[in-house]
């Protein structure tokens, strides 16, 4: 019989088997992975409003948006670490109190060095917040239903990233590009009130991260920016790929520190590192099909923003119908078989896209976008389910950090992939053609790195094996000693 122990220190909702799963921590989960990826898109289309009330160039403008990207990314990692060591409880409140006021700072700005201060501030607590997502909804249910628990914030994460633009555009004709900061306050307020109720007190207190973690996030933010600029100025003159070559060496000499070690150690242990890899590409394939198909469909086939914006839901609609199914086929099925089912699904819905045309209606489009969306649904959750459960129950965050950074990247360099492979069509639409491909290309990637994990770890460690319940005996008892009540 295995001896109790108390649940994971400062576990927001460590479930004990038998006890009732909190599916108002996956809900709040699921209402930050929203309201994170809005934010990431619904500033996008205010630059020009904001270029225009500050009276400074567009370039400055962008920085709206890159101030909140650039520390989010750069941070994941660390934040991972840094929530292994304190109470997540008190890390989850302090973070959705401190990014709804940088909310309020950004709406208020009166000078664009305000705003972007402001920006820059709540991307460093956006970090904390989508570390927290799945380690919020992996420990607020038994471990039998967590696909169906990871595949809540999995859905709600897109969904918010591609109405994000649909949102922003009915406020900035509306109301005012400040609007677009305040529209987020009530999502915090809710999921703040959730958490507060529901989360386990307890654990470890807060303190501030150590010089270490600093050090660690100069040097991801250093490879990250060197990346994303070389892809982004690539299109105008390609001698600027070079300047992504500093991030091989400036990461090397991370995962050499003690910061990079443990994020190594967890993708070693679970044998992971081909799922983030996938989680990585799927999410480039998506960007860059949301990307290169908005374009298309204002520039080529005249359309306008509304009929735009609804042609573009099909994608999100077929992800949220179908990430209901996902997580159950996930905890009935098996989590890594329905993840790569999805990423196939995926790939065959970007791939019917590649011919597109002006003579295509958007229904057309809809529906090819609503199997890839479809795709998108059923592997979400599973795919976070397959890593969290994989990883050390001690090591939740710093593995949830490796997702969240995988798919914050995919969504960063989608864009720049998809615009740097319009070049080689001689038409716009033959460039859009080119990007697309890319975009399905990059999402059979992902089906081949799926199909690389299951290989590598068929016969390996009991806990590499999880189907969404983990089934081992010895493993079972393990998950039973951790989240059993003293």
């Amino acid at each position: 019989m295995a001896t109790q122990q108390s649940p994971a220190v400062g576990a927001p909702g460590s479930s004990p088997a038998g006890a009732e799963d909190r599916w108002s921590l996956v809900f709040a989960a699921g209402l930050l992975a929203f309201v994170a990826m809005l934010d990431m898109n619904v500033v996008n289309l205010a630059l020009t409003d904001i270029a225009k009330a500050f009276d400074v160039s567009p370039t400055t403008a962008q920085w709206a948006v890159l101030g909140y990207q650039l520390p989010l990314v750069a941070l994941l990692l660390p934040a991972g670490r840094w929530l292994d060591q304190v109470g997540l409880r008190s890390a989850l409140l302090l973070a959705v109190a401190c990014f709804a006021l940088c909310s309020v700072l950004a709406a208020v700005a009166p000078w664009a060095s305000w705003l972007i201060a402001a920006r820059l501030a709540q991307g460093a607590f956006g970090a904390v917040l989508f570390v927290l997502m799945p380690v919020l909804a992996a420990t607020s249910v038994r471990p039998e239903l967590r696909g169906r628990a990871m595949s809540v914030p999995a859905t709600m994460g897109p969904l918010g990233a591609v109405t994000g633009p649909v949102m922003g555009g009915l406020l900035l004709d509306h109301v005012g590009w400040r609007a677009i900061f305040l529209v987020k306050l009530p999502i915090c307020l809710a999921a703040w009130l959730i958490a507060h109720r529901s989360a386990t007190r307890g654990g470890k207190r807060l303190r501030l991260p150590d010089r270490g973690s600093l050090g660690d996030a100069a040097l991801i933010g250093s490879a990250i920016a060197a990346v994303l600029l070389g892809l982004t100025l690539a299109p105008d003159a390609p001698l600027w790929l070079l300047l992504t070559l500093p991030s091989v060496p400036l990461l090397l000499i991370w995962l050499r520190r003690p910061g990079g070690r443990p994020v190594a150690t967890v993708l070693r242990v679970s044998r992971t590192a081909p799922v983030n890899g996938s989680v990585l590409a799927l999410a480039a394939g998506f960007a860059a099909t949301h990307f290169l198909l908005a374009q298309h469909l204002r520039r080529e086939s005249g359309e306008s923003a509304t009929t735009t914006a609804l042609t573009m839901l099909a994608f999100p609609l077929g992800m949220v119908l179908a990430g209901r199914f996902g997580g159950r086929l996930a905890d009935r099925w098996g989590a890594r078989p329905t993840a790569l089912t999805g990423a196939v699904v995926t790939t065959i819905g970007l791939l019917l896209l590649v011919p597109v045309s002006t003579d295509w209606s958007s229904p057309d489009i809809a529906w090819r976008l609503a199997v890839a969306g479809a795709g998108m649904g059923l592997n979400g959750g599973p795919v976070q389910a397959l890593v969290m459960t994989s990883a050390p129950r001690d090591q939740l965050a710093t593995a949830g950090s490796a997702v969240q950074l995988s798919r914050s990247l995919g969504f960063a360099l989608g864009p720049a992939l998809g615009t740097a492979a319009t070049l080689y069509g001689t038409t716009e639409i033959a460039g859009v053609r080119a990007g697309l491909t890319v975009a399905g290309l990059a999402a059979a990637v992902a089906v081949a790195l799926l199909t690389l994990h299951h290989r590598t770890t068929k016969g390996g460690n009991p806990a590499d094996r999880t189907t969404g319940t983990i089934k081992t005996e010895s493993t079972t008892k393990t998950d039973q000693t951790i989240s059993s009540p003293a």
